[in-house]
């Protein structure tokens, strides 16, 4: 119920944003549109960054329901709810049910999960796969079960999965974590070389097919860019991101994890406790710990960081934080039997009050920034943000009262309500988004084949909603030329960069229409703290040239 309400309500609110998720809901468009299943298409030109796998989930629903916000992005959250079962699995194994059932509700109700299960991209079906690897080759390896080729089996099909939905991540990650489990660990495993070669083989037939089709029809090039330029090139190299300092990931999980963050501190022992030698080598926690510490050494040292990289590190940690959190709330027994715990867990308190503080800051930052919300009713935002405080308020007070231990429950209850307060009151405008708008605009005002420019706007997801193939702009001296070409063209572009081109002597084309836009990715702290309609909302004009 928690990932139902997290994941799936208000999934096709917003409009697909001018970031990635456009460029996977564009290319599985124009899968459908052409009937080329094998090699996806952005814009109408080949697309070799990614592999195929999300491009074919989502085109197989925009074939049964057509294209939309909410088609595009079904699989993402499918895999986030996906991710909240496989989550919860490993702890039950592991622990119990309490801890199961806290562990899957942090992974259901923290934003990074939330954010990334509601835009069309592959990385959170990537954690899924990632984390279903390495969950059940550590069972086919490391526990007692009565067949354990079956569980290495299982993770290779995950593993493949992967593969084929992001590339060799995939098979690094659970590399790196599975290894070092194995080595500190030393247990006698049932699993053979033999099962091994096999696994590798169910591996093979569910990964490989697709790209030797590609191999087959676009020669080494292909293999040359996907293997080399997307991912050898994105990890070792600035070529796709500038460089970021060696600490940056730590606060994107802090962040990630929120509004649970403060809990990070009760589950930091089992880290600490590894780092300084005093874990011992057979202890789940110290299997979880390397679970978290060895992707993220592996990610750190990577010179193209993204914040979306380390969700395969969450549902680990929170695997953790139920475990530290359960421990807390248990009463102890004492020598004649009854059960006490003679004062509330001060720590539990603390971090539970912390963590109401970050939804009452949400709610009130989203209050003050009403004015930038445009594209919404102003009501919308106004109970979004007193829904948000009220969860925050009940935290905060069930974690000062006698019921303290029902605190980590409520956060989580609070917070499957929250989130997508925020999403529908702070990020939702329908068909009132500007993208909605100015699609509306380019193809009203098309009368044949006229080219279509977009300059820093809508760079990537106005093509999904107009279908019309479409020419990047991205400096002024190619905006001065496509206003000057001969013949009508169309052109979305902000309204300070046009006037700042024509005022250098560029032609003046005729402005059709202009849409207010807020742009949610370019919010800044500053934007909440003293929201300025002027600064952070911008104005974005049509333009037919010779007209």
């Amino acid at each position: 119920m928690l990932a139902g309400l997290t994941f799936l309500v208000g999934l096709g609110a917003p409009a697909m944003t001018d970031s990635d998720e456009a460029f996977y809901a564009e290319a599985a468009r124009e899968m459908v549109e052409s009937g080329d299943w094998l090699t996806p298409y952005y814009n109408y030109e080949p697309r070799f960054q990614k592999p195929i796998l999300y491009y074919w989930a989502t085109a197989a629903t925009f074939a049964v329901t057509g294209p939309g916000e909410a088609s595009a992005r079904l699989w993402a959250a499918i895999s986030g709810i996906a991710l909240v079962f496989v989550t919860a699995g490993i702890a039950r194994r592991w622990y119990d049910d309490d801890t199961a059932l806290l562990a899957g509700a942090i992974v259901a109700t923290s934003f990074g999960y939330v954010a990334l299960g509601r835009m069309a991209l592959p990385d959170l079906p990537l954690a899924l796969f990632v984390t279903a690897t390495i969950g059940t080759a550590l069972v086919a390896v490391g526990d007692r079960v009565p067949h354990p080729r079956g569980w290495l089996f299982a993770a290779a099909v995950a593993a493949a999965l992967g593969f084929l939905t992001k590339g060799p991540l995939a098979v690094v990650l659970p590399a790196v974590v599975i290894g070092p489990i194995v080595t500190i660990e030393r247990r006698q495993s049932r699993v053979g070389f033999g099962d091994l070669a096999a696994a590798a083989g169910v591996f093979a037939v569910v990964a490989a097919p697709w790209y030797l089709a590609m191999w087959w029809r676009h020669g080494t090039p292909y293999l040359e860019s996907f293997f080399v330029g997307d991912n050898f090139e994105r990890f070792a190299t600035d070529r796709f991101n500038e460089p970021r300092p060696w600490w940056y990931y730590g606060p994107v999980i802090v962040g990630g994890a929120a509004p649970w963050s403060p809990f990070l501190l009760l589950g930091a022992g089992a880290i600490l406790r590894l780092v300084t030698g005093r874990g011992g080598p057979g202890s789940l926690e110290t299997r979880l710990a390397i679970w978290v510490l060895a992707p993220l050494a592996l990610l750190t040292l990577s010179v193209g960081k993204q914040p979306r990289y380390v969700l395969p590190l969450l549902p680990p940690l929170a695997v953790l934080l139920a475990h530290g959190i359960m421990d807390r709330v248990r009463s102890r027994r004492g020598l004649d039997g009854s059960l006490y715990q003679s004062r509330p867990d001060r720590g539990l308190q603390w971090a539970s009050i912390a963590s109401g503080a970050i939804l009452l800051l949400a709610g009130g930052l989203l209050w003050r920034a009403r004015p930038l919300f445009v594209e919404l009713p102003p009501l919308h935002s106004a109970v979004a943000a007193a829904v948000i405080t009220l969860a925050g308020l009940a935290v905060v007070v069930t974690a000062l009262s006698r019921a303290w231990r029902d605190a980590p429950w409520v956060l989580a209850i609070g917070s499957s309500l929250a989130l997508p307060a925020l999403v529908i009151g702070g990020l939702a405008g329908g068909p009132e988004d500007a993208v909605h708008k100015a699609a509306q605009a380019v193809k009203a005002a098309r009368r044949a084949d006229e080219p279509i420019g977009v300059s820093r706007v809508f760079v990537r997801n106005l093509v999904f909603y107009t279908g019309l193939r479409q020419t990047d702009l991205i400096n002024d001296e190619q905006l001065t030329a496509f206003l000057g070409q001969a013949g009508r063209a169309l052109i979305v572009v902000p309204v300070v960069d046009l006037d700042r081109v024509e005022a250098a002597g560029a032609h003046k084309g005729r402005r059709l229409a202009e849409f207010a836009y807020l742009n949610e990715a370019g919010l800044r702290l500053r934007s909440f703290l003293w929201p300025d309609p002027a600064r952070d909302v911008q104005r974005i004009v049509l333009v037919a040239t010779r007209d």
